[in-house]
């Protein structure tokens, strides 16, 4: 299941910065990011529920927001980009390793 997801964290409490890296980190565990706080995620169900769990668990819901845009199996197919910096595709171009 191919997962959009977007955060917002805000710097005016303490820590900050901390859970804006955190969750970062989190997406990029998951996924490719495709804009500053953008992350497409490709993941299994339990994945899925282990990665909202994580997510749920490092921001701040008083200051913080989350969005999750789900995009199913195909979900790639939604998908369109124009203009610079197009994004490593995960889903269309080899993974040398």
């Amino acid at each position: 299941m191919l997962v959009l997801i977007t955060y917002d964290v805000s710097f005016d409490t303490e820590g900050g910065k901390r859970r804006l890296r955190n969750i970062a980190k989190i997406c990029q565990d998951y996924g490719i990011r495709v804009q500053y706080s953008v992350f497409e995620c490709d993941v299994t169900p339990a994945q899925w529920v282990e990665l909202k769990e994580q997510l749920f668990a490092a921001y701040d819901p008083e200051v913080d927001s989350l969005r999750f845009y789900k995009l199913g199996k195909n979900g790639q197919n939604k998908i369109e980009h124009f203009g610079a910096k197009a994004s490593f595709d995960v889903f269309k171009s080899p993974l040398i390793i």
